[in-house]
């Protein structure tokens, strides 16, 4: 039941920090970052964040590669 309660506990707090990101995200500058790609014509806005989604990746494989080394001490 340990390793449940600590699995619980890591997910709660991905849960926070991710609610945290979502309240203050006007504050950060992702989705004006170098790569991201706006078209805009008629009637239609065409939004890819390409380099935004290529951080977020780069930042959450490393929050959870650090993650899950201290649960498995």
């Amino acid at each position: 039941m340990g390793e449940l309660g600590k699995t619980l506990i890591l997910i709660g707090t991905l849960l926070v920090v991710g609610g945290l990101l979502l309240t203050f995200s006007d504050k950060l500058p992702f989705g004006r970052l170098p790569g991201d790609i706006t078209v805009r014509r008629d009637g239609l806005t065409l939004y890819l964040p390409l380099g935004t989604s290529l951080l977020l990746s780069l930042l959450l494989s490393l929050i959870l590669t650090l993650a899950f080394s201290v649960l498995r001490r």
